[in-house]
């Protein structure tokens, strides 16, 4: 058949690209001041736009959505086309991918660092943003499988079913988890509650690594290793199974996020056993990656493209093998909670994700220009800085994770907490976060001798933005299978059945994790004491939201002795079935809240202590590392949303009273001059209308309930 001539479009690649870089350079900046924060506080700046609480989300959303999804599209852009033999399916949808894709980016950065989150693990954007992140993702899976049908090749090649698959299961796991009842513009709250909320949102955050920072991620290795090493692929059969046990057992993994939690038994034990198996699928993908350069080993040494590409399918191999073993319940035990977490996932996104996409742009911007790379030796100077940023990044976090485990459990021998104060751990382990610091900035230098090569890269060539090619019509064939095809060959060249298989094998599990818990209503019992909380109280649950203080707190005592004993009795999951959302926490900076408001207890401090701890930390707490909020101590107490925000929760469940909402803010008012005139004994003069006293009536809620069912009990 006649060949003929087309244009790959090279425009939308460089878009993508250029976005790559510049939202790069801000999440690596907004990381750095997140990590200068925990080792010197002074570096919040007593500002709410710029406390750690609401920066680390700003990093960890810029890094995952803006740095890495940017780089994704640049490298499925490019290689969609070529591997498919055709330019996109519309110029139009690409454009307004593009577009989509930078407005959520900015409307996310903007309305975090304002204090509008939902709170949840990489879904912390509020709801209208996830609607126009629901329309962007849906433009970009329509002009994918507008290419793939009209490509000019028979075969789909493995870097596509990886990105077919990461399009289907990110819809599936954003809609889902996002469900939520507004209140207003930019506030909503969950339709989960408590352990659903909390099984929901791990089904989703641990496949959002799986499905947006793995699958896509492996598309590019697929393609973009064997082009720089000039080799193919080193095994197609093992490629077809890495794909569909990886995608199918990747997605039962989520509850091994929450073991030892208010989580029933079934439902952690599948999240680990899933967790182990996963070690298989991924590090045969890694397998593939490394031996696809056998016979090409000395290319390594004088390649920088292939050194990044080398160290980051390495880096997938370490953090797939980390993950599992941390899904291991008594690794768990000691590891959950402390910064060993931190490391991991660092591993990942610096290793992984942010060295073969610095490899990718390596390769692919010289081709985009006609040229050579600037300066070979610039970007093996950025290979080992980044190298070495990543190990002094890493290494302390790990050296502080097992500090920490160690510390939080130990007892004398009298049978004592041997260090029952938490600063004692956070005092130790500085020094360890100020090596953090300084390995971001190594890597984050790296990346700038990166950003100067790309530049002028691209300067000394001309832009090719239409790039000629020649290729055949596809040739009709039978939809039948043919005499001597293979299942999966027969499948591969119809990609309507290939993606509802990949449909299939993300949502058996899905609906097996997930079903059950939201069902059945006795996999969540009710404790008779737990009562909703009241409109002061919700009012400062959302500040505590807003602020982001469950990013260094947890609201979760496991069942150890060393954890009972500091923080009082172990959670149940009736204690949360009107927590929307939930607010477990994934990591502990600071201690554990889930008993602050036990009076009696250890936790309990008095509102004068709240007061003067939110005003400046480091006056009531010695060498405390947590930001100033002096203006909630300023701000009055916006009461205008107290009625829809009880609505929204009555429907979703809460049961407040029909009309309720209607006297919820004389109550607030009652209950807040209560807790005002307390503060005017212990001498402090302020006012009931001030948001410190909402957040003050919410850290006295913590635990209540369930003290008061033992008192009964007693």
């Amino acid at each position: 058949m006649e060949k003929q001539i087309f244009y790959y479009d090279n425009k939308i690649v460089r878009m993508f690209g250029n976005a790559t870089m510049l939202w790069a350079l801000v999440g690596m900046l907004v990381g750095l001041l997140a990590a200068l924060q925990l080792a010197f506080p002074a570096f919040n700046f007593g500002l709410p736009f710029t406390s750690f609480g609401r920066v680390r989300p700003i990093h960890t959303n810029a890094i995952i959505f803006a740095f890495v999804g940017n780089g994704i599209f640049t490298g499925a852009y490019y290689s969609l086309q070529r591997l498919l033999k055709t330019r996109m399916y519309s110029d139009l949808l690409g454009r307004l991918h593009f577009w989509g894709w930078q407005l959520v980016i900015v409307a996310a950065a903007v309305s975090l660092a304002l204090g509008f989150t939902a709170s949840k693990e990489y879904a912390e954007l509020q709801w209208p943003i996830d609607i126009l992140i629901a329309v962007v993702w849906v433009i970009f899976g329509w002009n994918m499988f507008g290419t793939i049908a009209k490509r000019r090749v028979r075969h789909i090649y493995v870097a596509i079913w990886f990105y077919i698959s990461t399009v289907v299961t990110i819809a599936v796991l954003h809609i889902f988890n996002s469900l939520a009842i507004p209140y207003s513009l930019m506030g909503a709250y969950s339709v989960y509650a408590g352990i659903q909320d909390a099984m929901v949102q791990w089904w989703y955050g641990h496949n959002a690594v799986a499905f947006f920072l793995t699958t896509p991620m492996l598309g590019i290795m697929y393609y973009f290793l064997p082009k720089a090493a000039n080799r193919p692929v080193y095994s197609y059969k093992l490629s077809i199974v890495h794909f569909w046990t990886l995608i199918f057992i990747y997605i039962w993994a989520g509850p091994h996020h929450l073991l030892y939690q208010a989580l029933p038994d079934w439902a952690q034990t599948m999240g680990v056993v899933f967790s182990v198996m996963l070690l298989m699928p991924s590090w045969g993908g890694m397998i593939n990656g490394l031996l696809t350069l056998r016979g090409a080993w000395d290319r390594v040494r004088d390649s920088a493209v292939l050194k990044f590409m080398v160290v980051a399918v390495t880096a997938y191999g370490m953090s797939t093998f980390e993950g599992p073993m941390l899904s291991l319940k008594s690794v768990n035990a000691i590891s959950h909670f402390t910064d060993w977490t931190i490391a991991h996932v660092h591993i990942g996104g610096m290793g992984w994700n942010g060295f073969l996409l610095f490899g990718m742009i390596y390769w692919l911007w010289p081709r985009l220009f006609g040229t050579k790379l600037y300066s070979e030796k610039m970007a093996n100077t950025h290979f080992w800085l980044g190298t070495l940023g990543i190990i002094i990044y890493a290494v302390p976090l790990y050296w502080a994770a097992i500090t920490q485990a160690l510390m939080w459990k130990e007892f004398t021998p009298e049978g004592f907490l041997a260090y029952p104060n938490f600063m004692e751990t956070v005092t130790e382990i500085l020094p360890m976060y100020q090596l953090r610091a300084l390995g971001g900035l190594l890597y984050l230098i790296g990346f700038l001798l990166f950003l100067y090569n790309i530049i002028v890269t691209a300067k000394s060539g001309k832009f090719i933005g239409d790039e000629e090619a020649q290729a055949a019509d596809l040739e009709p064939i039978s939809k039948k299978r043919q005499p001597g095809e293979t299942a999966h060959s027969w499948v591969e060249r119809r990609w309507v059945p290939f993606t509802i298989l990949a449909f299939i094998a993300i949502f058996v599990g899905s609906a097996i994790e997930i079903i059950p818990t939201l069902m059945v209503k006795s996999n969540v019992p009710t404790i008779a004491s737990v009562k909703p909380i009241s409109p002061l109280e919700m009012q400062g649950r959302d500040i505590y939201i807003r602020e982001g203080c469950y990013t260094c707190h947890s609201q979760q005592v496991r069942p150890f002795r060393s954890e009972v004993v500091r923080y009082g009795e172990y959670s149940k999951a009736g204690e949360f079935v009107y927590d929307h959302p939930y607010l477990w926490g994934s990591k502990r900076t600071g201690p554990d809240l889930a008993r602050a408001g036990v009076k009696g207890g250890k936790m309990f401090k008095s509102a004068a202590w709240h007061y003067n701890h939110m005003l400046n930390p480091a006056e009531v707490v010695e060498n405390s590392i947590m930001p100033r909020y002096p203006w909630l101590i300023e701000t009055d107490l916006d009461l205008s949303l107290t009625e829809s925000k009880i609505n929204a929760l009555r429907t979703v469940g809460v049961p407040y009273p029909e009309g309720y909402e209607k006297q919820a803010n004389d109550d607030l008012k009652a209950q807040a001059q209560m807790i005002a005139d307390e503060l005017k004994a212990a001498g402090i003069n302020t006012t009931a209308d001030k948001e410190i006293i909402a957040l003050i009536a919410y850290m006295h809620s913590l635990g209540r309930d369930i003290s008061e069912t033992k008192t009964a009990q007693k």
